[in-house]
């Protein structure tokens, strides 16, 4: 911090706000709550006036501060935003007016962005007999920098600056790791539209090796479950290969349903699932159950190289998404999966193709690998920006 600026308590910079009413129309309000960590306040779930049994409450004004004072001790505290003016507040939270003649709310904003209260609140509410709470008297108790309001004016517009570009950074890094996504797509399409158009024998999925799926046993019977059998959900699809289970059923789970245990390198996609999951694929390295949204396709090792053909249902994700988007087909069935023509290359040239295929994905992992650490350093840098603002040195 630099020494011309002073260090104040926020009593000389927020005077907080006694007007509370006591009866409330039965009528519905909007309510204001405030995020942990300093996210900020948010409009929380409407509620109705006549059902509400406190005795006293605030109506929010926009530019607040607002402070919860139970949960000010984990960062919950922040602005009112413009949708929360007259929003109900509860006596569980602490609202201050800004004296702006000393602080520019904006500045404020800056202090609570960097959640910059946290440790000395934390400290307060442990400090507290009873239950950990956060009083007005303490909070306005804590000092902070307080720089002149041409400099404060300047901090806000250089932070804001930099934040822009932050965001912009990360936007870009984003698009790199969608993009490097689409470049192995686009060469599994390029390389299976080769291979149809080649001499190579070819032929339907269901035609040559066996196409089934899964099952769940009932939840309603304990006996079915937490056994020794591996039981794979879609979510655990992941373009990979699959050591383990999050769940494992019992014999008699798998005999009292439709789940069926397959063999190693048993290729497993996912017919639906929330997200992205839909179209993802697994090589099982185990033998393990699914449920029924996992489609298995089973190995035949004399014909097909297991990961050539999980290289190839990978080839069609983007085009069986768009398929399924655009008509009434919201999931894929086995019926679809066992229609799938596919190019049967002798296996060696099935093998050469797929340690090809492993270095392209190879390379596109370091890329986002690199990528991911990019990010990690860009999400560390605006509060980064904020450490150093407060003492002086943008």
């Amino acid at each position: 911090m630099t020494n011309s600026w002073q260090t104040v308590p926020l009593a000389e910079v927020l005077k907080q706000d006694t007007n509370y009413v006591t009866e409330l129309e039965p009528i519905i309000y909007p309510k204001l709550s405030v995020k942990l960590y300093g996210k900020g306040a948010v409009l929380d779930a409407p509620t109705d006036g006549a059902n509400v049994k406190m005795q006293r409450h605030q109506f929010a004004k926009t530019g607040q501060i607002i402070l919860s004072e139970i949960w000010a001790k984990k960062g919950a505290i922040g602005i009112v935003p413009k949708e929360g003016e007259g929003a109900l507040v509860t006596s569980h939270f602490f609202l201050f007016d800004v004296i702006e003649t000393k602080i520019l709310r904006e500045f404020v904003g800056l202090l609570l962005r960097r959640n910059y209260f946290a440790e000395a609140l934390d400290a307060h509410a442990r400090g507290t007999t009873g239950y950990a709470a956060v009083r007005p008297k303490q909070f306005l108790s804590l000092e902070i920098p307080l720089p002149p309001l041409d400099e404060q004016r300047r901090i806000v517009e250089r932070v804001e600056a930099l934040a822009i570009r932050i965001t912009k950074a990360q936007s870009l890094r984003e698009e790199i790791n969608e993009e490097t996504e689409l470049l192995l797509a686009a060469e599994l399409k390029k390389l299976r539209y080769e291979l149809l158009g080649s001499k190579f024998t070819k032929n339907k999925l269901g035609d040559i090796t066996q196409v089934t799926a899964g099952g769940t046993p009932s939840r309603d019977n304990p006996s079915y479950w937490k056994g020794k059998i591996p039981w794979i959900k879609t979510g655990e699809l992941l373009d990979g290969d699959i050591y383990s289970s999050g769940e494992h059923i019992t014999e008699e789970g798998m005999k009292n349903s439709s789940a069926k245990l397959f063999p190693k390198e048993t290729i497993l996609i996912a017919l639906y699932g929330q997200g992205q999951t839909r179209g993802r694929t697994g090589r099982l390295m185990i033998e393990a159950t699914t449920n029924q949204a996992c489609c298995a396709i089973l190995p035949t090792p004399d014909l097909l190289e297991p990961r050539f053909t999980q290289y190839w249902l990978r080839s069609l994700y983007y085009e069986m998404h768009e398929k399924s988007h655009g008509g009434a087909q919201p999931n894929w069935n086995g019926a679809m999966i066992k229609n799938i023509e596919i190019s049967i290359p002798p296996l060696d040239e099935q093998r050469r193709i797929v340690a090809y295929l492993d270095s392209v994905q190879a390379r596109l992992a370091s890329l986002r690998e690199l990528q991911s650490a990019t990010g990690e350093e860009l999400s560390a840098l605006l509060p980064s920006v904020l450490d150093r603002a407060f003492k002086g040195e943008l």
